[in-house]
Parts: structure tokens; sequence; C-alpha cells
């Protein structure tokens, strides 16, 4: 697993993917930051840890779960396409105990860098492209996809941060 380099600005703030247009480049930034601030607080949890349900909170192997998947069925989405079976049955198993470790780590870092170049491959389309979203077939568009990435993603960083920290004060 990569390490999370200390002591930097956030993402954004480093002047790094200035070739991509602003929306894309946010994204990509967005999930540099949720996989430095996840290993940060996140990967030194134990098994045990990552299971735990603190007062009442997800777990944090679900919230991680729940990252790498989610942003892969938003970007399905916003590809154009649609959930595949896989994907689907992945979606029922992110609330599912016993998770290992490594095995949730491997699967967020191989899915962050998965999207990361699906992101660099809609990075110059047309943020205003229609798209739909689940079996409703709810209009949003590209940008719109794009953008609830992000703000999904962090949202879900920070529940797992909080889940994290307090689970270290146990």
């Amino acid at each position: 697993m990569s390490e999370v380099k200390p002591n930097l600005p956030e993402p954004w703030l480093r002047g790094t993917l200035s070739e991509m247009p602003a929306v894309p480049r946010a994204v990509l930034h967005a999930l540099e930051l949720a996989k430095e601030d996840l290993w940060k607080w996140c990967f030194p949890l134990t098994d045990e840890q990552l299971n735990q349900r603190p007062e009442g909170l997800a777990s944090v192997a679900f919230q991680l779960r729940h990252i790498a998947r989610s942003v892969d069925r938003l970007l399905t989405y916003a590809e154009g396409a649609t959930l595949s079976e896989a994907q689907l049955l992945s979606l029922r198993s992110e609330v599912e105990a016993a998770a290992k470790h490594d095995e949730v780590f491997a699967e967020l870092e191989t899915e962050l860098m998965r999207s990361a170049v699906r992101v660099r491959k809609l990075g110059h389309s047309d943020l205003e492209a229609p798209r739909t979203v689940g079996n409703k077939r709810l209009p949003t568009t590209l940008g719109g996809l794009l953008v609830h990435i992000a703000d999904h993603t962090q949202r879900h960083v920070g529940q797992a941060i909080i889940a994290a920290k307090l689970l270290a004060k146990r």
C-alpha cells in the first residue's frame, strides 16, 4: 500500500493536475484527499476495530467499502452505462461484518486508482451531457455526477474518521 506524505497542503493546493478542467480536477483532488485522510486515520485500525460500530455508527469497514463501490457505481452512470449484476451484488454486501483490514484497504486503493483513470477519461467531456441514475433513471448531468462523486466521497470519509477516532479512544 502506498504511503501518505505528511505536511503537504491539501491536494487542491498543490498546483497539480492543471491540465484537467476544473470539475474533473476537483474530483481527482477529492479522491486524493480521501485516500490520504483514510490512510492517516483508519489504516492503523485492526480487523476487529474496522468491524465495530462505535456509538451505533456504521463500521469503518462499511464506510471504506461504500466509498470504493459507490464511486465505481457513480462513474458507471457518468459513463452513460447501467450497473452490472456484479455491482449490484457488491452493493448488497457492503454492510457485511468480518471485513479484513488488508482486503478492505486493497479494494479501496485499487478502486481509487481505477476511478482516477476513469475521471481523467471523462475530463474533457461536455459536463452538461445528460445522464440518468438508478432503476428509476433519475435525470442529472455528467457534471452533476462528477460533483456528487467528490461530495459523497468526502461525506463518507468524514464518517469513517469520526468512527475511527471513537474507536481509538476505547
